[in-house]
């Protein structure tokens, strides 16, 4: 426990206020727990790195580790593979675009997108993430994560999806003279316009993806030219995920890929711009 953890723990101890004292704890205990995951993580790493690179065999392993074979074989099999490292440490926010209808006082939430945040949801539990909150964005007001985050929104959407998708270097959203939006390779000069756009359209959607840093905490960011396309880069990334955790690691990274669907069904996923590291 280092210094700064040691007195936050002190801390919550020492409050008279019952109410805060409760709430402070129960957000320690979340992110203890995800730490603790994260170590676990980590461990199994560095076991398999031991036997890989160091050719140890996993009996000699153990007993530098001071633990059994059987152990090891538990830990192994138990522990978080390396690619959960992908989205951070946790716990994480899932953050969607609120839509603004002249009807409604209350911001709305597109079909398209509660898929894709119901899917990410069920993939980040499975990979033993506490998701923090899942929250929708006023496109009025500015907002950024204060931790681990996917965020699902483009440039048009709201503040922070212009702000991140404006730091990539290779990758843009831009708008054309036709008031239509396109993916722009900014390595090849390339334009993607959407499918659903075309003048014989047909049910499919490009989507950008990256994975950046804000700070200290991982931000997965999704967007598609339409909602639509957002739901087949959030299943590329979750079928992809240890290809991909292999190939940049820790890295920041961004792509492109284009979605065939039967409704909200992905049936067809593929590459459209090829994932780049940045520099």
């Amino acid at each position: 426990m280092t210094t700064s953890d040691a007195d936050e723990f002190d801390a919550v101890r020492a409050d008279p206020d019952p109410i805060r004292r409760g709430q402070r704890a129960g957000e320690l205990i979340t992110l203890y727990q995800q730490r603790a995951t994260e170590l676990a993580r980590l461990r199994r790493a560095a076991i398999e790195e031991a036997h890989r690179r160091l050719d140890m065999s996993y009996t000699d392993i153990a007993a530098r580790l001071g633990i059994t074979k059987g152990r090891v074989t538990q830990i192994r099999s138990s522990a978080p593979g390396p690619e959960r490292a992908f989205f951070g440490v946790g716990p994480i926010s899932i953050a969607l675009p609120g839509r603004i209808i002249r009807e409604r006082d209350d911001l709305v939430i597109a079909g398209p997108d509660d898929a894709t945040g119901a899917h990410f949801s069920s993939e980040l539990e499975k990979l033993s993430f506490v998701i923090n909150e899942r929250l929708v964005i006023d496109p009025r007001e500015e907002w950024e994560p204060a931790g681990d985050a996917v965020v699902i929104c483009g440039p048009a959407s709201a503040h922070i999806g212009h702000k991140l998708m404006a730091a990539d270097p290779v990758l843009r959203m831009t708008i054309g003279d036709n008031v239509q939006w396109y993916i722009s390779d900014e390595v090849t000069g390339e334009r993607f316009l959407s499918p659903m756009d075309e003048a014989n359209p047909r049910k499919a959607d490009h989507a950008y993806i990256a994975r950046r840093k804000l700070g200290s905490h991982v931000i997965v960011h999704i967007a598609g030219l339409h909602a639509a396309g957002s739901v087949g880069a959030a299943h590329y990334v979750t079928r992809n995920l240890a290809d991909l955790f292999a190939q940049f690691g820790d890295s920041e990274f961004s792509m492109a890929v284009t979605t065939e669907f039967d409704g909200l069904k992905p049936t067809n996923i593929n590459i459209l711009v090829p994932p780049r590291k940045w520099s």
